[in-house]
């Protein structure tokens, strides 16, 4: 029930991030002085609408975006007589790229508030984290259940009573080189008797042996367990910090900084990650880093919730919006970047036409940039299908 209920509020949250982003245009096309002529939320058949002044709005049956109508968005709208002089694309370029920013902008604001609640009601999370092997909080191997709960235990487990110390980097599992907590854990658990860890410990490298217990173990979701070796050790993290009111402002805007490095260099990957999803689809490991669909990101949501973790939840709805904003940035059409790559170019080649004595050039003709919007459409369209699939028969297991 928890599952479903963080899974519908996630998918809300991202119906409400869309339609804020078209609300940035909106209010900065109004300011301006354009004429906002619809603005829904969702596609398809009309649910219901209403007029409010000269803005028709409404809400129609698929809540999968939604869209602001501007009159005159492109030199190919058919426009009413009154509408000629209140066209976007007769407007000075300052104003059109104030209303073709302002959903990016929107986006952007949004990851923010939602980073400083995080900092106030949760903690922002350490970019700074210990390396992957590095070991935590120490106790007891205990037994799990065939339910998942963990069974009680006391006493000192057998990392502890082998001398293993937090802050310890593990390097080699059984002379095996381990470079990820997933590796650690599945060579630990290989282990049937004495072995030995290769740990480095304040810049000096050492061998502790270990002698293992033999625990039950069970997948997630249910199945048959198995026993394994456990030594009683936890990953190492910093804990997230928590601000006050007037402290979480500045460390939020520093966290956002840091957020926008990562999104945009997460950005930059997503050609690299087709093959990655690929692998995912056809039956191979899902790699945590590739991209999540609106289902999968709202999956992503419901687990969160279903385990309590709801500044986990507000972080992963602030990184969407961030991405959402940061996406839209990209120059090509139909995407906000790409409206505004088009009235940047009119705007150097009237100035270049008026170093010459030329009169501006009309407005860029739509028609011919046609074949390129529909192979970034086609292109971005098989990448939204191949991650949604991916996300349906391998989702991304943050648990």
């Amino acid at each position: 029930m928890v599952y479903a209920l963080g899974f519908v509020l996630f998918a809300l949250g991202i119906t409400i991030s869309i339609a804020l982003h078209e609300c940035g245009h909106m209010w900065t096309a109004q300011a301006t002085g354009m004429k906002v002529r619809r603005y829904f939320i969702g596609f398809g058949p009309k649910v219901f609408s209403f007029r409010r002044g000269e803005t028709e709005y409404g809400l129609k049956a698929l809540p999968l975006g939604g869209f602001c109508d501007i009159a005159g968005m492109t030199a190919l709208d058919e426009l009413a007589p009154e509408e000629i002089d209140r066209a976007m694309y007769r407007q000075e370029t300052w104003k059109r790229m104030v209303v073709m920013s302002g959903g990016i902008a929107m986006n952007f604001l949004l990851g923010f508030i939602l980073v400083v609640i995080l900092a106030i009601g949760w903690g922002l999370p350490r970019f700074d984290q210990p390396p992957a092997t590095a070991l935590g909080n120490m106790s007891c191997a205990a037994q799990q259940n065939p339910d998942g709960s963990i069974q009680p235990c006391s006493g000192a487990g057998p990392a502890q009573r082998a001398g293993l110390q937090r802050g310890d980097i593990v390097k080699s599992v059984n002379d095996v080189k381990v470079t990820t907590w997933k590796d650690f854990q599945s060579e630990t658990q290989k282990q049937t008797g004495p072995f030995t860890y290769t740990v480095e410990r304040d810049g000096k490298t050492i061998t502790i042996p270990v002698t293992p217990e033999r625990v039950m173990r069970y997948p997630e979701g249910g199945g048959a367990g198995r026993e394994v070796g456990a030594v009683g050790v936890g990953q190492d993290f910093y804990e997230p910090v928590k601000y006050n009111v007037l402290s979480a402002i500045p460390a939020s805007a520093s966290f956002t900084g840091d957020m926008f490095v990562r999104t945009f260099q997460s950005l930059a990957q997503l050609p690299q990650k087709v093959t990655a999803l690929w692998s995912a689809v056809t039956g191979g490991e899902r790699d945590p880093e590739t991209p999540v669909s609106v289902y999968g990101a709202s999956k992503i949501g419901g687990e969160t919730a279903e385990r309590g973790l709801w500044g986990v939840f507000i972080l992963v709805l602030a990184s969407l919006n961030f991405f959402l904003g940061a996406f839209n940035i990209l120059p090509l059409l139909p995407l906000d970047g790409g409206h505004m790559a088009v009235v940047l170019y009119e705007k150097v080649r009237n100035t270049i036409r008026g170093w010459k004595g030329l009169a501006p050039g009309g407005p860029v003709d739509y028609l011919k940039l046609l074949p390129l919007t529909y192979v970034a459409v086609v292109i971005g369209g098989a990448y939204m299908v191949l991650t949604l699939v991916a996300d349906i028969v391998n989702p991304i297991k943050l648990f």
